[in-house]
């Protein structure tokens, strides 16, 4: 590839158009601006742009996200670059504490392969009803209507679809009936597949939360899921670190066995917020595996959870 902008490989009136354009694996990736344009528009540009990459001998796959602002509803998404970092239990977490502080937030559960917000919000089990071939949320007991794969699937059974189903289902969430919720979170899978393009291109979030442990490993591949919003123009709100840290409920003694501060470091790097940090807590898992996420409670180990949702809820509001 030449070192020139990607997007000098496309003509003028399309490139003015693209956010982005990366060459990866054979795969081309186009982030496309579709803000004013008709259904009929933005289906063109699409086809136009997929006709001129595919014809590329180094170009096997084009993926094109076509990236639009969402009107009435704040759409903050939640990601990182891998799993097993915490992500759907801080989206719970955060989700619960806005609402204590009188924000109307809906949740949608877009890991599609891996749906926990069920198990996490207590509604395991339960089936949403449609109205006007929409879904209807599934309510929760701390004031949060939530949508999941979980809600739609048998408990346990394993999900093995290609991305064209995924992203139907994903658009199933989405084009629910969210009523007056003002901030729809959404628990994105780990990485940066078609779950997170399609997002993209139908349901553009007004900013992104970051999260990772401090290992050197989760932070590279949480650098990744921030440029792929980046590219997208959406920007980063801030960086959460979780699993900072552990308290011996014995003898007290504290340790840090993934490390603590390379989020926070990280962030300072990036030029971007840092929005807190969540520690090891027994608590904290014990709560999320019988539906009694601890944002909803007064205790200590609920703090965390409250003061980063202070510092979104304050971005919300500078937005508006």
């Amino acid at each position: 590839m030449s070192s020139t902008d990607p997007k000098a490989l496309l003509p003028a009136a399309i490139a003015q158009r693209v956010s982005s354009l990366s060459f990866l694996n054979r795969r081309a990736i186009a982030v496309v601006d579709a803000s004013g344009l008709g259904e009929s528009e933005r289906s063109g540009l699409e086809q136009a742009i997929r006709d001129i990459l595919i014809e590329r001998d180094d170009v096997d796959e084009v993926r094109v996200a076509m990236t639009a602002e969402r009107k009435g509803l704040t759409i903050i998404a939640i990601g990182s670059g891998k799993g097993g970092v915490g992500k759907s239990t801080l989206t719970a977490n955060l989700a619960i504490a806005l609402s204590r502080k009188g924000r109307k937030v809906g949740l949608v559960d877009a890991d599609i392969y891996g749906p926990s917000q069920p198990v996490i919000l207590g509604n395991q089990g339960e089936k949403p009803v449609a109205h006007d071939e929409k879904l209807v949320p599934v309510a929760s007991r701390f004031g949060v209507p939530v949508l999941s794969m979980g809600h739609l699937v048998e408990p346990g059974r394993a999900i093995a679809w290609r991305g064209p189903m995924a992203a139907g289902a994903l658009t199933q969430l989405f084009e629910a009936h969210w009523g007056d919720a003002e901030v729809l979170l959404v628990d994105l899978p780990p990485g940066t597949g078609d779950v997170q393009l399609t997002m993209l291109q139908k349901f553009k979030p007004a900013g992104a939360v970051i999260v990772s442990t401090p290992q050197d490993l989760a932070l590279i591949d949480a650098a990744r899921a921030g440029q792929l919003f980046d590219q997208a123009g959406v920007p980063v709100i801030g960086l959460v670190e979780n699993m900072s840290g552990y308290a011996c409920p014995h003898c007290g003694e504290h340790s840090d066995p993934f490390g603590q501060g390379g989020v926070e470091q990280a962030a300072g790097r990036l030029e971007l917020p840092f929005l807190g940090r969540i520690p090891l807590d027994l608590a904290i898992r014990q709560g999320s595996d019988r539906g009694d996420p601890p944002a909803a409670s007064d205790e200590a180990v609920a703090r965390p959870f409250i003061d980063i949702a202070d510092r979104l809820d304050a971005w919300i509001s500078a937005r508006s």
